[in-house]
This record gives structure tokens, C-alpha cells and sequence, in this order.
């Protein structure tokens, strides 16, 4: 089934798979109902949950229903699964969520003890990992199950619309009289991460919140009074820490600068005033706590325009900012009234104390490798490794030569046997470690073409104390994915034309957003009449005022194929004219995030005036 999505997946199943049976929904039905469609025509002895976002082995299937078909009072059964960079995820196998254990996981006792019996339960971190053991609940993202059993206890709750289904199913599997496995003899990648990443404050809210029914369905009413406290409780914790992390991440720095350029302004005056003006307080209190805030802002705004907050890292940008900011500041300085031009030399002052401050800065948060400061660019030493044939090496590699991927070094191990004359070879597949250690090696691009699953699975788990990160290529295609850890969706190599995602186009685009809910915010009172949403209009402009929403973009559904940018209120779809087919709509897409251009947006918010409300 799918849930309307927009990547093209149903196009390509009908073409490539015409025998599936695939239930196309107009609309996102939620988890619990769309796999509720498929199971009600599966016809199977057993049903499988099987999540878009994994890398099953080739005999995964084999050796599970092997294990089913040994084991008659298996209800469910759950699978070892890694993440993107071949760590063990703990969701693989889990107690059930009572309000102790809950506890127990909010307060941080699960992690402090992981080998305790008591603590441990949630994630039963206390067994062995590489050996099968009866649980309570497994994950939806690989949840095999008995039908006669699923006949017996249900289907999924649709109550829930995401998360929780898959514990609560579960429950009811172990209460109509089944036991759930968790098996270790085989495993699959679960890019997990890629749609909603943990430390999201949307996924907190979520998630709890569908713990609280699953408490409230199952407990009893003490118990479930508690739970719900409990619950309640972790959301507002994970919800202060996500947003406080956020606004670390992303004002933190920034805040430093203004603060230390602010002061420093000050301090050139108070110097200026005693050794060239003689005396203190020559220049007016008021005029200066104006106009020094002012100053400070318009420099951060030209160093900002100019990419001095870019990743990586560019002094020259930092430079030209400074400089644009301080011609930008002497221009207008001009043509204020002669009251308010006190004194051009402490512009130049302050320039030129600012530029000092930046590089300073800069080079003083280099050295403590903080990572978004690296001078040059944390992606400058990549050293990859491509796997697989000679004619996908080729293939691969001319991709990496189209993204916006900086590398010191791009190498090719063969999974062939026969002789290699490609200048680029430096070992065959098993010698991976080796080669890994001589050419220091950090990132590793497997060929699917070439490749098998389970060998891709085997040699990220044995690869995993290297630090390298992983990626696979699918054949035919244009671009690489990859994932490495549970609350990040990882990096995605596409082909670079002058594609969104580009840190000079999330500026402008930002710049846009800005631009754009200000001049709706001057205009209110026109622009709210035509919405057809008046309400949520205004909720919008203030979405995207704090950076919640953009604009323009592609909706509120994130795309795992093109570059990241924030959900939208507007999509590049919306100005198809006649019929908005699922391939004239992934044109759409496409063609707006591989080539941005700002007049691209604002005739999309022209011409749907009315309905940025949405």
C-alpha cells in the first residue's frame, strides 16, 4: 500500500512490478490503516510489517519462517537491526512499557543500568543481542506475524495514527495466548531517522502521546493515571531539551558574536573619546545605545548575506561581509541628518574591531574542532572507498564528481576476481580492512548492483569499530544514500546542478521566507480576505517567521530523495496547470530542487495568494 506518497514509488512498482497487487491511497491514512488494507487481503499463512526505510539480508525470510514454522506459539517475531553506520539499534527488542519501566527510561535509570533486570526492561538491554529470546514487543518496522494469530487478536489499532500500534498489537499477541521472538540470527538496516529523527519535538509528542493511549487502552485506571502523568511529563522534558537544543544549535554562536561586537563597540568609544576627544562622554548616551546595536546588526546581516555562516567555513566570506556591512553603513551615514552623523572614524573603528572579533573568534573555535568551524570545511578530508565492480566504480564515481562532495581521495575495491587495470584499484573486497587502514580510509560507498545485501549487512557490522560511515548505491540511480545514527537522516549525494540544498540557496530562501511574512504582516489587512484559511494563515506567517515552515518547498511531508529543507506551505505542484499527475508532480519536484531560483518561489506565492493559509 501506499499513503500518497510523492517519490515516485507507485509508478515505479506498476512499471517494474506489474504481478504486486498495490493499493495506492488518495490520501496519508496513517500506519495502522494502510497496513490494516493490505493485511485484510493477505492471503498468506503469515504477514509481514516491513518499514520503506531498510536493507533486508537475501535470506532474512528464509531463516525467520524457519524459525516460525519451528516454533508453533510464536505469534510475532523481530529482527536485529542496525542502523546506518552498523550500529545495533536497542528498539530491536523491548519489555513492555508499564508505568515503572517507563520511569525508569524518562529518569535515565535504563541507561545508567543497562545490565540490570529492574532498570533495563524497556529496551531489555540486559540480553544478549546476538542470541534469540522470547520479548513483549517488537518493532514495526520488521514485525513477522502469525495470520491465524493476528486473526484471533486483530489487526492494528487505528486509534493510532503513528507509533504505539506496533506495542499494542504486540500486547494483544502475547495476551491471546502467543509469545513474541526477538531474532538474532539474521539482520537488516533500518535507516530510521529518515522521516521523523528523535530529538524532534514533533516526534516526542507523537510518540508519548501514543503511549498514553496504549496505557489508557490496556492499564488500569491507577495505573493508567499514572501513565499518563509519566508521559505528560517526558514531553515537556524532551520538548524544553529539543528546543533548547535548537536554539543552541542555531543562535547560540551568533548570539556569542553579537554580544562580544556590542561590548567591543563600547570599548573603542570609551578609548576614542579619552585619547582623541580628551574627555569621557563626548558622544550623546542616546545616540550611541541606538546606533551601536544597529551597527552590530548590519554587520551580522552582511556577514550572513555573504556566507560567513556557511558550513564549511570561508574567512574570505567573513572578510567581504564585513566589508560590504561597513560600506553599506557609511552610505546610509551619509545621507543622515547632521545630528545623527557623530562620528565616522568609530565606523571604522568598529569595522575594522569587528573583522578582528570574527577571525578571532573563528580561529579560536577551529582550534577547539568545533566542527561546524573548521577552517576549509568539515567534508574536506573525505577518503572513500567504492565497492563493486569496475563499470559501477566508474558510474559511482562520476556521480561524486557531480555533487557538491569535496574528497582527498576516491579508491576502488573490486568484488571481481578477474584482473583490474583501473589506475584507482587498491585491493579486492576481502581485503577491506587492510585497505581501510592503509589509505586511512572514512567513508565506504557500496555497489548494490554488485553486492548482496547480506555481505553489505556483514561487513558493516564487522567494519563498525573502523569509525568509517557507510553508503550504498543503487543501481541506476542518481544519487547515494546513507544514514548514520538514529537521530539523523545522514548525508544524500545528488547530482549538483544549483540544487536547493545548497547553503548559498537555504540563505536566500531564508532571506525570502523573512521578506515575504514581514510584507504579509504590513499588508495583513488585504491579504487576509482572499485566504481561504484566514486563521491558519496567520499562523503561517509566524511558522515561518521562527523557522518552522518555509514558503515554497515540498509540503509537509519530507522528501528522502532531494535535498533537505523545511516542510512548506506551498509546493512547486501547485502551479501544474490541468492534471496534476504523480509523475508531472515529481517533474515538479525535481526540477525545483536541483535548479532554485527565488523568482521560481515568488511566482508560486503569487499565484496561490489565496491559499497561503494551508
Amino acid at each position: 500500500m501506499d499513503n500518497n506518497s510523492v517519490d515516485g514509488s507507485v509508478a515505479l512498482i506498476k512499471d517494474k512490478f506489474p504481478g504486486v497487487t498495490l493499493i495506492a491511497n488518495t490520501n496519508n491514512t496513517g500506519f495502522a490503516v494502510a497496513n490494516n488494507q493490505g493485511i485484510n487481503i493477505a492471503k498468506g499463512k503469515y504477514v509481514l510489517l516491513l518499514n520503506p526505510d531498510t536493507v533486508v539480508q537475501e535470506d532474512t525470510f528464509e531463516k525467520t519462517i524457519a524459525f516460525m514454522e519451528a516454533h508453533t506459539d510464536a505469534g510475532g517475531l523481530g529482527i536485529k537491526m542496525l542502523d546506518g553506520k552498523g550500529n545495533f539499534l536497542p528498539e530491536s527488542k523491548r519489555g513492555l512499557p508499564t508505568p515503572a519501566v517507563a520511569f525508569y527510561k524518562i529518569f535515565g535509570f535504563a541507561k545508567l543500568f543497562p545490565g540490570s533486570k529492574k532498570f533495563g526492561q524497556y529496551h531489555l538491554t540486559y540480553l544478549d543481542k546476538n542470541k534469540n529470546h522470547q520479548v513483549d514487543i517488537l518493532s514495526g518496522a520488521f514485525m513477522l506475524m502469525r495470520k491465524e494469530a493476528l486473526d484471533k487478536v486483530g489487526l492494528l489499532d487505528e486509534t493510532f495514527f503513528m507509533y504505539g500500534e506496533d506495542i499494542d498489537l504486540s500486547y494483544r499477541i502475547t495476551q491471546g495466548g502467543y509469545k513474541n521472538y526477538y531474532f538474532a540470527d539474521s539482520s537488516i538496516i533500518h535507516y530510521k531517522g529518515e522521516s521523523t529523527k528523535k530529538s524532534s519535538v514533533n516526534y516526542v509528542i507523537v510518540f508519548y502521546k501514543a503511549m498514553a493511549i496504549f496505557a489508557q487502552k490496556h492499564f488500569s485506571q491507577n495505573h493508567a493515571r499514572t501513565f499518563r502523568f509519566l508521559i505528560y511529563l517526558a514531553i515537556y522534558l524532551r520538548a524544553a531539551a529539543a528546543i533548547t537544543a535548537r536554539f543552541i544549535k542555531q543562535w547560540f554562536f551568533p548570539a556569542i558574536d553579537f554580544t562580544l561586537i556590542l561590548f567591543g563597540l563600547y570599548v573603542c568609544k570609551n578609548v576614542y573619546e579619552v585619547n582623541f576627544k580628551l574627555f569621557p562622554n563626548f558622544y550623546s548616551r542616546e545616540t550611541i545605545n541606538f546606533f551601536f546595536p544597529v551597527y552590530t546588526l548590519v554587520w551580522m546581516f552582511f556577514v550572513y548575506l555573504s556566507g560567513g555562516y556557511d558550513v564549511p567555513l570561508r574567512l574570505t566570506k567573513i572578510i567581504r561581509g564585513v566589508l560590504a556591512g561597513t560600506a553599506f553603513i557609511l552610505i546610509v551615514y551619509s545621507l543622515l541628518p547632521e545630528y545623527y552623523r557623530f562620528s565616522r572614524a568609530l565606523i571604522l573603528i568598529g569595522s575594522a574591531y569587528t573583522l578582528a572579533i570574527y577571525l578571532v573568534s573563528r580561529f579560536g573555535y577551529h582550534l577547539l574542532k568545533i566542527k561546524k568551524f573548521k577552517i576549509g570545511g568539515y567534508k574536506t578530508n573525505a577518503r572513500i572507498a567504492i565497492i563493486g565492480s569496475e563499470p559501477e566504480f566508474n558510474r559511482v564515481n562520476d556521480l561524486l564528481k557531480k555533487t557538491n562532495i569535496q574528497s582527498e581521495f576516491i579508491g576502488f575495491i573490486s568484488n571481481e576476481s578477474n584482473g583490474i587495470k583501473n589506475q584507482a584499484y587498491i585491493g579486492h573486497f576481502h581485503q577491506i580492512n587492510e585497505a581501510i587502514d592503509v589509505h586511512q580510509l572514512n567513508e565506504i560507498i557500496f555497489c548494490a548492483r554488485d553486492i548482496s545485501s547480506r555481505e553489505i549487512i556483514d561487513k558493516m557490522i564487522t567494519l563498525v569499530t573502523k569509525g568509517v560511515e557507510f553508503k550504498i548505491a543503487p543501481p541506476e540511480s542518481l544519487s547515494i544514500i546513507g544514514s548514520n545514527s538514529i537521530d539523523t537522516a545522514g548525508d544524500l549525494y545528488v547530482i549538483d546542478v544549483n540544487n536547493v540544498g545548497r547553503p548559498e540557496n537555504r540563505r536566500k530562501k531564508r532571506l525570502l521566507d523573512i521578506v515575504v511574512s514581514f510584507t504579509a504582516l504590513l499588508f495583513f489587512w488585504i491579504l487576509i480576505w482572499p485566504q481561504k484559511n484566514k486563521l491558519n494563515f496567520i499562523g503561517n506567517i509566524f511558522y515561518v517567521l521562527i523557522g518552522v515552515y518555509s514558503w515554497v518547498g515540498y509540503g509537509k511531508n519530507p522528501r528522502k530523495d532531494l535535498p533537505s529543507i523545511r516542510p512548506s506551505v506551498l509546493t512547486p505542484a501547485d502551479s501544474i496547470v490541468g492534471e496534476a499527475s504523480e509523475d508531472r508532480i515529481n517533474k515538479a519536484f525535481l526540477n525545483y530542487s536541483k535548479d532554485y531560483k527565488i523568482e521560481n518561489d515568488l511566482k508560486i506565492i503569487f499565484s496561490q495568494i489565496r491559499n497561503l493559509g494551508r
